[in-house]
């Protein structure tokens, strides 16, 4: 399709779309100097997808309403600018009438490109095109001192460009970002693969990860799910234009259980690209379980619209505010339950180490899996040359996001977060590292060791020298 094909992206709505921006860019600006000049600065956005404590901040929010859009969508250069609130539900829906898609799209659809940036994201493309940040060519970025800078990876701000990631809104928020597109196709054929053992798992994984082929067949997007030591599965997709019947899970039928399966032979399965991009948010992955929604004369009258994750995150976030759980709990003599709410990375060939030590030790399944590589790149500047500091993968190493999203029993007397905490142990350990979005328990030099040290905190004095933002261990451990 030209450019010219789409009338949201012709050339004058192109314009239009950049002038509502800057509309939005004013608004926001305004909001920043009306705040208090001693309060700090925070977002005023209706949704989060953060398990964590936030701080309460009595001063009014960042006014974010005209930066929830897509700018334009350049289907020629394969690239779109993007206001940093823009969920991937709204970015999606506007590259796929191109036959285009972010390279990595996260799982969730209330998810936004600024905070995958600023807090990572994964999805199952992370194999070979990495996380969401390494396919931004460019962001205008409110710093906390309250300047639009623009940065890429070779201006005067290119310490900010690398230092963003995993910053979490500590050094500034997104405005605008440039991102790279790839090209899709209508359809994604779906391969099962079943394993009975942890290692064997782990060695066809590592395998697929540097071939890009799965017996004969390429590989475009890859992950799993275990759940138990002797049942896991990888799940290959590969982009097709044939076609054919598709499967629907957002109706009765579930994603997560039509992966299961008794024999060798790899179970088959197709799904729209749409659909395949969204097959986790219809059941937040596994976990509408915890509503009931999955039991089949309740989710006859669940209404179709409430099936998704931003709806069951309203349910999370009156279970915290009430305690309801907790009530339950008690009622039934049990002291309250622990929230471990993680995803984690070790190195693909400690997969299985973590893998078993978890299940042994945190009764918590099923879980998910996801492999990841820095993107490859001969150019020092580029992609696969860059560093990013704040969450330091190796180049050409692969590792393998393991995701788990439950509670466990705790047991009296003992310490705060026990569960969480033999989780951090662990994954570095295992040279690892552990997603900032929920409860972390680190103590400030182990902190600084993992996610930064003293790049962090030169950034933080170049970017927010008056600590109008929280700073990132505030952020991501510290109750407030």
């Amino acid at each position: 399709m030209s450019l010219l094909g789409k009338a949201g992206h012709a050339p004058a709505a192109r314009e239009s779309g950049f002038a509502a921006h800057r509309a939005g860019v004013d608004r926001l600006l305004a909001s920043y100097r009306a705040i208090p000049e001693h309060a700090n600065v925070r977002l005023a956005k209706k949704t989060s997808n953060l398990f964590r404590a936030r701080a309460k901040n009595p001063a009014p929010g960042l006014d974010v309403s005209g930066l929830t859009r897509v700018i334009a969508v350049d289907p020629v250069a394969k690239t779109a600018d993007v206001a940093g609130m823009t969920t991937y539900e709204e970015l999606v829906a506007a590259t796929l009438p191109y036959g285009l898609a972010p390279l990595v799209v996260p799982q969730l659809k209330t998810i936004t490109l600024g905070g995958a940036v600023t807090g990572l994201g994964i999805e199952s493309t992370s194999f070979r095109s990495g996380l969401p940040h390494e396919s931004v060519l460019e962001m205008d970025v409110l710093t906390g001192a309250g300047e639009i800078l623009t940065a890429t990876p070779d201006n005067e701000h290119a310490d900010l460009f690398r230092g963003f990631p995993n910053s979490y809104g500590t050094l500034g928020y997104t405005v605008r970002l440039k991102i790279e597109l790839e090209e899709v196709r209508p359809y994604v054929a779906l391969r099962h693969v079943r394993f009975r053992d942890l290692r064997e798992l782990e060695a066809t994984l590592a395998t697929i990860v540097t071939d890009r082929a799965f017996e004969g067949e390429p590989v475009d997007y890859l992950d799993g799910v275990v759940f138990t030591a002797e049942e896991s599965y990888l799940t290959l997709g590969r982009r097709t234009d044939e076609p054919g019947p598709v499967s629907d899970y957002t109706g009765m039928d579930i994603f997560y259980r039509s992966i299961q399966h008794d024999g060798d032979t790899p179970k088959r399965d197709r799904l729209t690209i749409h659909d395949y991009l969204w097959r986790w948010d219809t059941d937040w992955f596994w976990c509408s379980r915890a509503f009931g929604a999955q039991h089949p004369r309740i989710r006859r009258i669940w209404p179709k619209r409430y099936r998704r994750s931003s709806f069951y995150w309203k349910l999370v976030a009156l279970d915290h505010k009430y305690a309801i759980a907790d009530k339950l709990e008690a009622r039934k003599g049990n002291p309250p339950r622990e929230r471990v709410v993680q995803d984690i990375e070790v190195p693909v060939d400690r997969t299985a180490d973590f893998v078993e030590w978890f299940l042994r030790e945190i009764p918590i399944e099923p879980i998910w899996l996801c492999p990841l590589r820095l993107r490859e790149s001969g150019d020092p500047a580029g992609p696969g040359g860059r560093t990013w500091p704040l969450y330091p993968l190796e180049p050409d190493r692969t590792y393998v996001n393991v995701g788990f999203w439950s509670a466990v029993p705790t047991t009296p007397g003992q310490r705060e977060g026990a569960a969480n905490r033999a989780i951090e142990r662990t994954v570095t350990e295992f040279d690892g590292h552990k997603s900032l979005y929920s409860d972390s328990f680190y103590d400030k030099d182990e902190f600084a060791a993992l996610y930064g040290g003293n790049i962090y905190t030169e950034l933080k004095k170049r970017y927010d020298p008056d600590q109008r933002l929280l700073d990132l261990y505030s952020k991501a451990v510290q109750r407030r």
